[in-house]
């Protein structure tokens, strides 16, 4: 087994520039476990501007990836690809907030809480591979969304705008979405991805919560209005519109209250 690098930036770039699925996360938990021992540094590092990626699934434009009817044992795969692909871009997009953004000052809870989403990220897509491989099926075997690293591209110059736009708004659109998938599988009698998808949906609420955390610690350190600040981020960077029905109750306990989104739900349905 390598050794791993001397500073926790470095073990960013390192997680980054690992293409195939599980060995990224399987070094991300090391990275993890290494870090949460304590004595190393942040350090710094410069990441790629893009993450290494195996050469499977292949990647096409949102309108372009096949939909198919959750109903069928087909439509499930693809739901848990779907799932999988998202969580494999999940932890690249938290050890990048770690190694991108050295140059802000930042205590290091900032660092705890990322480096533990990541770790949580890596166990989701090992858990969506295993519910993939138990119904015949694996990681790549579908085609997946390819514009997924397009709001880290987006926000790589601006450390607010990324958490407004990463946990702030993709990840707490997974507390909208989760229960849905996870009566599907309740339905098909599919323990184990009911399993994996509950332990999913419990601690997104977390990583969402970071986001918004850190989001308000920046606006305080700015003296700036956090809803305000966040309606600005989001307008610039998001791309699409955000799309009730909100999971009220999850997006309030991870401290997202309902006047920081509503209102641009509303006004991009105008």
């Amino acid at each position: 087994m390598s050794e791993l690098p001397a500073s926790l930036a470095e073990m960013a770039v390192a997680v980054l520039t690992t293409a195939d699925g599980r060995e990224k996360t399987a070094l991300s938990r090391r990275c993890a476990a290494e870090w949460m021992e304590g004595g190393l540094p942040v350090g710094n590092a410069r990441p790629p501007d893009r993450p290494a990626r195996p050469d499977r699934p292949e990647l096409l434009a949102p309108r372009d990836v096949p939909r198919r009817r959750p109903g069928t044992e087909a439509g499930r795969i693809a739901l848990l690809h779907a799932v999988a692909h998202i969580e494999l871009n999940a932890v690249d997009l938290h050890w990048d907030i770690i190694a991108r953004f050295t140059d802000v000052p930042m205590p290091p809870g900032f660092y705890d809480d990322w480096v533990k989403a990541a770790d949580e990220e890596s166990k989701h897509f090992n858990l969506m591979c295993d519910c993939l491989e138990a119904m015949g099926s694996h990681y790549g075997a579908l085609a997946a969304h390819a514009g997924m690293w397009r709001a880290a591209e987006d926000t790589a110059d601006d450390l607010m705008g990324r958490l407004a736009v990463v946990p702030m708004v993709l990840e707490a659109r997974g507390l909208d979405v989760t229960p849905g998938m996870i009566e599907i599988f309740r339905k098909a009698g599919d323990a184990d991805a009911v399993a994996a998808l509950e332990t999913i949906y419990a601690e997104e609420v977390h990583h969402v919560a970071y986001g918004a955390k850190w989001f308000h610690f920046l606006c305080g350190r700015a003296d700036s209005d956090p809803k305000d600040a966040f309606h600005s981020l989001v307008r610039r960077y998001f791309h699409g519109a955000l799309k009730p029905p909100f999971n009220e109750e999850k997006r309030a306990e991870a401290g997202l209250p309902p006047d920081f989104y509503w209102p641009l739900a509303e006004e991009r349905a105008d």
